[in-house]
């Protein structure tokens, strides 16, 4: 009975130049984004935030600038038209 058992492993044809391409691709694309993904979840850059500081202090040194002068009136009420009586 054992000697009608197969046991050998089964033949597997060797892997293509152009499938081998394909599968190392894939890899390199997988740890790309996993490393996009963490660069998400962990910024680590505190440059661009510095940056952002100092943009947001020079705007409101700005603002703080502009506010010195008096505050221009922008509303004006609408003239109301009056019917003239014969």
């Amino acid at each position: 009975m054992s000697a009608d058992l197969d046991l050998s492993p089964p033949e597997v044809p060797e892997p293509t130049f152009l499938e081998s391409i394909l599968r190392y691709g894939l890899f390199l694309g997988a740890i790309f984004q996993l490393i996009c993904i963490l660069a998400v979840i962990f910024p680590t850059s505190k440059g661009h935030e510095q940056e952002e500081a100092e943009y947001t202090d020079s705007k409101a040194a700005e603002q703080m600038k502009k506010s010195k002068g008096p505050a221009p009136q922008i509303r004006q009420k609408p003239k109301k038209e009056s019917k003239k009586k014969r």
